[in-house]
Formats: structure tokens, sequence, C-alpha cells
């Protein structure tokens, strides 16, 4: 029973950041209804994880009666997630026009690449495309060597996914006010933007080289926020920015006080970084965990993300569940009255199309004609 209890969000199934969307929704208690175009005997795979909690409807939405049905569920929804690119909803005549003219009170939430409008709008493109277009792209890698996508997490996940959700979050609000609905157009390439905010206040300041990577801060350019490996082969963490706990880091680390002194001068980093690797390795990961962690260098073990849901903190927090087999994150944020929770795992293709029509006011009937009909299965 979470904060969005008693809303109705339908996601037309996409891939990505939409589903990251619809999954985080239902986690907070929102009814999400997902709009699949075939029946399956079961979810597919990659949706283990971001089907959890939601419904799953199947229309076929080639078809008047299938188009017909979206209409009537949109008139009994909050939220409309529509993962196409753009004129793709309006083509199949559930556009936001459509929509809003059945349910004024509607959040229409566009969710796409490089947004409703502009030069690429109709292109198509994934993660490394948007960060790439932002510099979050170029930021990344080694200095020497080319550019390194971080995995798809800030063009799809935060700059889409979480952005959609901010986004849904604050139309609800303001339609509880309003009393009318909106469109909103969350662009992952606008979201990849959104989070280079400090590199830009750093650039502006003139301390951050856009030119170069692997030569400031917070790129690995440093010594004291670096990763390391370590004598077995694994990889610890430094993040000691702050001088007291450089000064720790220091200290626990044995590091002389004439060969790491002026922290902040990036002429010694590269000798610093060398230095400090060549202590670290003369250590495994568990036993620089056994002398860091927990104190205030700034410091953490490079897990895999398959070692992550056993680690200590972890456990303590309950940051991981386990739904129908598969290990996952749980949800957040946490709620003091609200908890935030996975009603079951991901339903397959259709297991819910007759209930789901049934609550929102379809007769028996009605249901057997549409399923006659090849409009839902």
């Amino acid at each position: 029973m979470g904060p969005l209890n008693g809303y109705t969000v339908i996601e037309l199934a996409g891939i990505g950041p939409a589903p990251m969307g619809g999954m985080m929704l239902a986690d907070l208690g929102a009814e999400v209804i997902r709009v699949d175009r075939s029946a399956a005997d079961a979810p597919s795979p990659l949706e283990s994880v971001s089907g959890r909690g939601k419904k799953s409807v199947v229309l076929n939405l080639k078809s008047a009666q299938g188009i017909e049905a979206l209409l009537r569920m949109v008139e009994n929804a909050d939220v409309l997630i529509d993962p196409f690119r753009p004129g793709v909803c309006e083509k199949l005549g559930v556009g936001p026009e459509v929509c809003l003219a059945r349910n004024p009170k509607l959040i229409f939430a566009r969710m796409t690449g490089w947004g409703q409008e502009g030069p690429l709008a109709t292109s198509a493109g994934h993660d490394i495309n948007y960060i790439a277009l932002t510099g979050a792209l170029f930021a990344n890698g080694e200095g020497a060597g080319r550019p390194m996508p971080p995995l798809n997490l800030v063009g799809d996940m935060g700059g889409g996914g979480m952005l959609l959700v901010n986004g849904v979050l604050a139309a609800l609000l303001e339609t509880a006010s309003s009393g009318q609905g909106q469109v909103i157009d969350v662009a992952m390439v606008d979201g990849a933007a959104q989070l280079m905010w400090m590199f830009h206040t750093f650039h502006a300041a003139g301390l951050w080289n856009a030119d170069q990577r692997e030569a400031n801060m917070l790129d690995g350019g440093t010594h004291f926020y670096n990763t390391y490996e370590c004598a077995d082969g694994e990889y610890v963490s430094i993040g000691s920015i702050e001088p007291q706990f450089y000064a720790l880091l220091m200290e626990k680390a044995g590091l002389s006080e004439a060969e790491f002194a002026e922290q902040n001068n990036p002429e010694r980093w590269s000798d610093q970084k060398q230095a400090l690797g060549d202590v670290i390795r003369q250590k495994t990961r568990d036993e620089w965990c056994e002398l860091m962690e927990g104190t205030d260098v700034c410091f953490a073990p490079v897990l895999r993300f398959t070692e992550a849901p056993g680690h200590s903190a972890a456990v303590a927090r309950e940051s991981y569940i386990e739904v129908d087999g598969v290990v996952q994150p749980a949800p957040a944020p946490r709620f003091s009255r609200t908890a935030a929770t996975v009603a079951h795992g991901p339903r397959a293709n259709g297991a819910d199309t007759q209930s789901v029509l049934g609550a929102m006011g379809f007769a028996e009937q009605e249901i057997a004609s549409l399923r006659d009909a090849g409009a839902i299965s």
C-alpha cells in the first residue's frame, strides 16, 4: 500500500526507461497495467524485474475494437506511458488529443530519446547516442583511450526512467489542484544533460578540463578519487576528497607525507596514482576492507552486481529482494508510513485482460465479443 495507492497507470509495452518508470510507480503502490501486443504463456525474460507488480492486458491496437478498448481504459486511468517514437500513438488513434478528450485529467507521459520535437525527433537512437550528444560519453574512459559507455545508466535509466517518474509525480501533484491533465515530453537526451549539471558548474569555475578525460577530480584523473587493483586481482574504490578524509587515507595506507603532500596539485597526480597503486597491490581486497571499510576514508570494495546483495550493508538494509527466484533491488525510496512493496512478479502477457477490463466496467458479453473479434487475448 505505497504512497501511490489508488492511482492507475497504463503502460504501453516498450523497452528500457519506460518499463523502469512503470516498475517504480508500481513499487510505489500504483496499479500499473502493461498493455502488451501479443499473448504468451510467460512474460519475456527481459521483464523479469521491470514487470514486477504490474498487470498485463493484451490488446490488438491494429483493430478498431482494440483501440476503443484502450480508450475506455484511459477513461479510468490517471497516467498513460507512451514509449513510442513521436507520432506513433497519433497514427494508432490514441494520441494525447484523443486521450485527453476522453479523460481531461489524464497525464500523457511520452518517453523518447530525442524528444517530441527537433531535427532528431524521429530518428532511432540508444543510450550511447543520447549521452554522446550531451558530453557525458566523452567524459568517461581512459585519457589516452576512447570514450567508454557507463553501461546504459546515464541515458536510459537516470536520464530516462528516473526523469519519467519525476515528471509523472510532479504532474499528478499539479492535476490534484488544477483538475486538468497534460502531456509530458520526457527525452533521454534532456535527462542526460541534466545529469551533467555539476560539470557545467565546475567548467564555469575553471575547475574542469572538458577537453580531456582522466584529467579531473571525478573522472579518474586524481589518485584520491579512483579505483585500484589489489593483490588478488580484485579492486577497491577510494574517494578521499576532503582534507580530513585524505589524511586518514594516508594514515591507514601508510603513505609518506613527502610523496603524497600537495593533494590537489594536478602535476603530481600521475605519480601519486602510480605510487598509491603500488601500495594497494600489496594487500587483497578483503584485507583492505578489514583496514578501511566503515572508516571516513570514503572506501568501498568494487563488487560485481551479483556480489552486491551479499554485502553486509545490503543485507542489513534489506536492499535486495527475491521475486520468483530472481534477486533484484528492493523498492526505493523508503517511506515510514506507506511502505513501497512488490505485490508480485511479472505476469504472463494477457493474464489480467479479463479481470482488468471487468474492473473498468466492461460487461462479460463485451469482453467475450472483443475476444471473438481478436481485439483482446
